[in-house]
């Protein structure tokens, strides 16, 4: 389990959906590559829709930590890339939907000129610790 936190002295993350500071306790740590709004079959989800797009990056994040035996709780840090300013707060709401304050993790917002693939609009890179009790070795 990882402890965030917000020491004082520091400017306040606010009502955003981040800590400040992620002390990592006992668990295994899982890195994630950055995930992007593809679905099984490497379609894009949500063409020109950033929240659905955010959406599907999400859950594939869900299904990824989960099948290593962890929760979206146990996500400590993430790397969020994104193309246009304006879609921050919708890339926001939909992070708020899937990861609850308090226990946040930390966070890094990168605005990018683009990705892999010309169609998307955001990809996020998670780390994940997760506790040793839940853990379970995913298949190959």
């Amino acid at each position: 389990m990882a402890y965030p936190f917000n020491p004082p002295g520091v400017w306040s993350p606010g009502t955003r959906a981040f800590s400040q500071a992620a002390i990592a306790g006992e668990g295994v740590t899982l890195h994630v590559s950055g995930q992007v709004s593809w679905d099984a079959d490497s379609n894009v989800v949500g063409v020109g829709d950033i929240e659905a797009q955010t959406v599907q990056v999400f859950e594939n994040i869900k299904t990824i930590v989960e099948t290593a035996g962890g929760t979206l709780e146990d996500i400590v840090a993430l790397t969020l890339y994104f193309l246009d300013r304006a879609h921050l707060p919708a890339i926001q709401e939909v992070r708020r939907r899937y990861l609850q304050v308090p226990g946040a993790p930390t966070s890094t917002a990168i605005q990018v000129a683009g990705l892999v693939d010309p169609e998307l609009l955001v990809e996020i890179t998670p780390v994940a610790l997760i506790p040793h009790g839940r853990f379970r070795p995913p298949p190959g």
